[in-house]
């Protein structure tokens, strides 16, 4: 199930955080640092299993009397549900039509037995960690940094060595696996 969400501009690190750690006090490669850091973080997500920050997203799930865990997690709030008919306008769903859970893990649930015309449904949500990147715990940031570093100063290595083992061991802690 494919997850849309709005990328915000916003990511769990400033960019001053880094250049100081790289010791870089210049502006030139500003745009490539922005770049790694968005990078770094998509890495750190994928890793530990969550969203950093805060977002809105949109996922599509199928009418179905079976409960549908979403993707992104922490899930902070379940907004709504959008039915997609075969053909026509999409139509905000009855209450009555699903049921809607977050859990103690922070996994959003979704079933909708009754979706009406509809075939699919959206489902309007946010999930992530912290509102603001003070909000992400000082390890998972730290990884980040160490991460963006290692690209920045590797990039033009013909023989490039893999992240540190120190990235891993940063967020490990904070890794959720979830077995199909």
């Amino acid at each position: 199930m494919p997850v849309e969400q709005d990328i915000a501009a916003t990511t769990p690190i400033a960019l001053d955080e880094v250049k100081a750690y790289l010791r870089i006090g210049i502006a030139d490669d500003d745009a490539l640092l922005m770049g790694l850091i968005r990078t770094a973080t998509g890495v750190c997500e994928h890793f530990v299993g969550q969203a950093l920050l805060l977002r809105d997203a949109e996922e599509t799930v199928p009418v179905s009397s079976e409960w549908r865990r979403l993707t992104l997690t922490p899930v902070s709030a379940i907004i709504g549900l959008v039915g997609q008919p075969e053909s026509g306008e999409a139509f905000d769903l009855p209450i009555d039509s699903y049921a809607v859970d977050i859990d103690g893990n922070g996994d959003g649930w979704v079933r909708v037995p009754a979706g009406g015309q509809a075939r699919r449904v959206i489902v309007r949500y946010r999930a992530g960690m912290g509102a603001d990147w003070n909000a992400v715990s000082e390890p998972l940031r730290q990884g980040i940094v160490r991460l963006v570093a290692h690209l920045y100063l590797e990039r033009d290595a013909d023989d490039a060595l893999s992240p540190p083992a120190a990235v891993a061991a940063l967020w490990r802690p904070w890794r959720r696996m979830r077995l199909s």
